[in-house]
């Protein structure tokens, strides 16, 4: 069986090269490991030490122009994926590597998916904004499919690839967490949820998520949803 890990990356210079060597060392049990970086239109030097990196880790690089948003790195990551899973990867050092094996222990044959909480243990050094934007995406998405997620926006999926490519994701931004969640939800995937650690950095540390994706999220859960009801009253 075979990991792929998806990195998108955009002008993370200051966290890359240690974010690479914990990925690239990290502990996958028995399972083969399978490294792909997208270079999402860095303009600092994330560049110049990715190639440095290549000659002490194996993994694949590819590299967009311009910035066009983590959804489509991780769309143009899927596309040359070989792994058995997926699991998207941030670069900025706030998801701890060290967590897979936790993952795939949980990824049993009944399970599609496996999302790492950041919720369940609480975050380290949280701040009102991200408990606020996390809270009311989970409590939203959850009301609209029924559901009881404790964090719909981790970045820690881990997705049988066959699965996450039937999803035909189209989402460009970090909207495409809930595009992933809420096709998820609208086939009834088996989801499995597992505590991990999370250090969130500040916006003052490079961190890019902002409002309008928060909203961009909601408009995405919910035109998902209204097309589900649409083709489950149709097909009455």
């Amino acid at each position: 069986m075979k990991l792929t890990v998806i990195i998108p990356v955009f002008n993370e210079q200051a966290t890359v090269k240690e974010l690479l060597y914990r990925v690239c060392t990290a502990n996958t049990l028995t399972w083969e490991k399978e490294v792909i970086v997208v270079n999402d239109g860095s303009t600092d030097d994330t560049a110049k030490i990715l190639e440095q990196a290549g000659s002490d880790y194996v993994f694949k690089i590819i590299r967009h122009r311009d910035n066009l948003g983590k959804g489509a790195a991780v769309r143009s990551g899927l596309g040359v994926a070989t792994g058995d899973v997926v699991l998207i990867q941030d670069a900025d050092l706030e998801y701890d590597p060290s967590e897979y094996v936790t993952l795939l222990n949980a990824l049993e044959p009944n399970v599609d998916a496996v999302f790492g909480s950041r919720m369940q243990k609480g975050v380290q050094g949280g701040y009102w904004h991200y408990i606020l934007g996390a809270k009311f995406l989970n409590g939203f998405i959850n009301f609209l499919f029924w559901t009881k997620l404790t964090d719909v926006y981790t970045c820690y999926k881990l997705i049988r690839t066959n699965i996450l490519r039937s999803l035909a994701l189209s989402s460009n931004g970090f909207e495409l967490e809930s595009e992933l969640v809420s096709k998820l939800l609208a086939r009834k995937a088996c989801i499995q949820e597992v505590s991990i650690s999370y250090a969130p950095r500040t916006f003052k540390d490079g961190k890019k998520i902002r409002g309008i994706d928060a909203i961009k999220g909601v408009l995405t859960a919910l035109e998902i949803w209204i097309r589900l009801k649409i083709f489950s009253k149709n097909s009455m």
